[in-house]
């Protein structure tokens, strides 16, 4: 007999930071989310003709027969837990993501099953905190129904769905003010020494298309700034969550704890560039240096050097200009190269399988136009990481051996380039277990430029395969530091809870896990941090959870499969994930 089927409503809901919740206060946070479920939620549900059909533990899994009463309860839901949180301390406020869709679901006495119902997991993973995620057919279903508006987030590609959703975020109208303005962010202090942050310049080429080109100029003034071993700077990634926002120089001061901002623009016609910046005090807002920079696209790397040397005097004007060591980045004569590089960079940042082919795939290019290139050549080695820690198709030993070669290369040839030589070394601790060697090669980056976030994040990860968690908790915090509003934050957090795993302080490593799954619910290594942390703190059944959210991510991942993928882990650190996995039921073979 085939199963009963119907079209229902599905609604899931997760408790934010569940799992650091239980760890301050274990009966505390159960008591208080028996009061929600019993005094809030499954009032509204019944409300709204809806009920619970199974939990997760820090989750639920309401259905109702209509979409419409099925988002009127979600907002609902909501606004009264913003009501029953207003007294709460912060630490200890329990919120719920949301998310919502439609679909043909298969129903049995307590459960259901289906495609609908993993949609509307990935909406609740997308969906803010104390927030609410739907789906288009839900979105086209209630819409002028309800007194909501929607956000169009755009087509999400989330694991294990083929095709990707498209997503919307609910904002309710229904409170008088809404939407309530974020708390904003405690103000960071500023460091002992001059800090700046270099924002997203203006594209004046005329054309979208260019905007690669003008991010990659901004990135490389970024790091000729960097390497001035006297100035904090913020990394490129935090400066570029600002791009096309109104700024507000004292907003940026406060969020990411810097004195001095540099904006700017790029225009480029033919074979000419003109690049402007000016130097601008947040705690007054006056503009104290202002200039602008024209050449030919061939002396392009000149006149990075010119602006990076024109701020830093404008900074400190008691050091002599000459006492400014210039850090002259001109990886290539070949421009065609460079503009491959930048192409590559921006499918980097996608962090998708698809984007990761088609990197290296520009990497190569640039190679074949120029062989001693090296950070393409960096580069691609560490693709081969990221899809190899993600299981993203088996990767051949051929793969393997050429990250290396293009590795050794990078550290033989380059011996001024910072971004090159942290690139090259994680390929050696990673792919040949020569964790030393790279320690040393990361140590001469940051002695080059120690202002950069991701070689003090590599810093970390070495140190964690030399089984030196503090060192390697210590890295990646001022990594974080120099890196506030990084949007590869999922990396920093991930690396942070592999280091406080392999410490044994399970409870922080579950923290940061949690927070780098918010940012990429589909981040394989803190999946597989989560899994072994719930599962060495005696929550077995928690730990079940994440070990089917990992075998969504791998399937087939089995401990032999992972004892080969972990080969130059420190042997405690395979022998804790082990036991974790096997606790939460995963095969041998």
């Amino acid at each position: 007999m085939p199963p009963v089927r119907r079209l229902a409503a599905i609604l899931a809901a997760e408790v934010v930071g569940y799992s650091r919740l239980m760890g301050a206060d274990e009966e505390g946070t159960h008591e208080r989310l028996k009061a929600h479920l019993r005094e809030l939620i499954e009032p509204k549900l019944a409300e709204h003709r809806g009920r619970i059909v199974k939990t997760t533990g820090d989750g639920s899994w309401p259905s109702s027969p209509s979409v419409v009463d099925a988002v009127r309860c979600a907002v609902k839901t909501q606004r009264g837990m913003s009501e029953r949180n207003a007294n709460t301390s912060a630490g200890s406020r329990i919120e719920l993501r949301l998310g919502v869709n439609l679909g043909d679901v298969i129903v049995e006495e307590h459960d259901i099953f289906g495609d609908g119902v993993n949609v509307a997991a990935r909406l609740e993973a997308l969906a803010e905190p104390s927030g609410i995620c739907i789906s288009r057919v839900v979105r086209d279903q209630i819409r002028d129904k309800l007194d909501c508006s929607f956000e169009d987030l755009g087509e999400q590609q989330v694991k294990n769905i083929a095709r990707p959703l498209r997503v919307y975020k609910v904002r309710d109208r229904a409170i008088p003010g809404k939407e309530p303005a974020p708390t904003p962010p405690q103000s960071l202090p500023l460091p002992d020494k001059p800090s700046i942050a270099v924002l997203p310049f203006q594209n004046m080429t005329g054309d979208g298309e260019q905007d690669y080109f003008v991010d990659g100029i901004v990135e490389e003034i970024t790091t000729a700034i960097s390497r001035l071993p006297w100035l904090f700077v913020i990394a490129r990634n935090s400066s570029f969550t600002y791009k096309g926002r109104p700024i507000d120089v004292k907003q940026v001061a406060r969020e990411l704890g810097v004195r001095y901002v540099l904006e700017g623009s790029v225009r480029k016609a033919a074979n000419r560039v003109r690049i402007t910046g000016e130097l601008i005090d947040t705690t007054t807002g006056a503009h104290i240096w202002a200039d602008r920079f024209n050449g030919a696209l061939d002396d392009i790397f000149q006149l990075q050097d010119q602006v990076a040397s024109s701020v830093g005097g404008a900074i400190e004007p008691k050091l002599r200009l000459s006492e400014i060591q210039r850090a002259t980045r001109k990886p290539t004569e070949s421009l065609d190269a460079y503009d491959l590089y930048l192409r590559a960079l921006a499918q980097l940042h996608k962090y998708t399988e698809e984007g990761l082919r088609e990197t290296i795939t520009l990497l190569n290019q640039a190679l074949a136009i120029d062989p001693y290139y090296t950070p393409p050549a960096a580069l691609i080695g560490r693709c081969r990481i990221f899809q190899r820690v993600q299981g993203w198709g088996p990767l051949s030993e051929t793969a393997v051996e050429e990250g290396l070669r293009l590795a050794r290369r990078t550290i033989e040839l380059s011996k001024d380039d910072p971004e090159a030589l942290w690139m090259a070394a994680t390929t050696l601790s990673r792919f040949a277990g020569e964790h030393d060697t790279a320690a040393s090669v990361i140590d001469r980056s940051l002695t080059l430029n120690p202002n950069s976030a991701h070689a003090w994040m590599a810093s970390g990860q070495v140190s964690c395969y030399r089984n030196l968690p503090d060192r390697a908790i210590e890295a990646l915090q001022r990594a974080m530091r120099l890196s506030p509003l990084d949007p590869l934050g999922f990396l920093l957090a991930g690396a942070l809870a592999f280091a406080y795993l392999v410490a044994g302080r399970y409870e922080d490593a579950l923290e940061w896990a949690d927070r780098s799954l918010r940012e990429l619910p589909r981040y394989s290594p803190s999946v597989r941090v989560a899994v072994a942390s719930c599962a060495r703190l005696g929550r077995i059944e928690r730990a079940r959870y994440w070990l089917e959210r990992l075998r969504e991510l791998q399937p087939g991942l089995t401990i032999a499969g992972y004892k080969a993928f972990a080969v130059y882990y420190p042997s405690a650190v395979v022998a804790a994930f082990v036991e974790g996995f096997r606790r939460a039921g995963m095969p041998e073979e």
